[in-house]
């Protein structure tokens, strides 16, 4: 049954966040729902702040008023999460819960993909799509979060450095 859960958002009163999640997390633990409702989340986000001429870290909900919930939906799961206090509905149409998808949740940084870069820093790499197909060049950089590589390739007698996505560029193998 676990692999049917999807990512879903709730509706709360502002304010509620906090609430909602520890009373889905504790009704989870009373019932061992474990395997229906897998995990509650509030996204937060760190902001600097000045507060009395010192910068200070703080976290700050990304989303007022939402909170995400990786469960199974089910009637009983659906009627469960709804009864909460501070709960308003799913959000989706006529309240019906609509999932996220795994770009939607990569995008907001709730979810991240392993990504596997066969090449590392230093290594010497062929760039195999774009305007500087099979250009030969050494990898300064690797930006896993980004997505993102940076190259030195030799281009006309010059070193120039050049991003490009991960999947553009592979290992030389000899």
């Amino acid at each position: 049954m676990a692999d049917e859960a999807k990512w879903y958002v709730l509706h709360t009163y502002s304010g509620y966040e906090n609430k909602v999640a520890t009373s889905i997390e504790k009704i989870v633990e009373n019932r061992n729902l474990h395997d229906l409702i897998r995990e509650v989340r509030i996204p937060m986000e760190k902001v600097v702040e000045l507060r009395d001429n010192e910068q200070v870290e703080i976290e700050r909900k990304l989303f007022p008023g939402y909170v995400l919930i990786h469960m199974v939906n089910n009637d009983d799961t659906w009627i469960l999460v709804r009864g909460v206090r501070g709960v308003t509905g799913f959000v989706g149409p006529d309240g019906e819960p609509t999932a996220l998808t795994d770009e939607e949740m990569a995008s907001m940084g709730i979810v991240r993909q392993e990504i596997q870069v066969p090449y590392q820093v230093g290594d010497s790499v062929k760039i195999i799509d774009g305007t500087l197909k099979d250009f030969i060049g050494s990898v300064e950089e690797i930006d896993v979060y980004r997505g993102k590589v940076r190259v030195i390739a030799s281009m006309f007698g010059r070193e120039t450095p050049v991003e490009l996505d991960l999947d553009q560029v592979q290992a030389l193998e000899f």
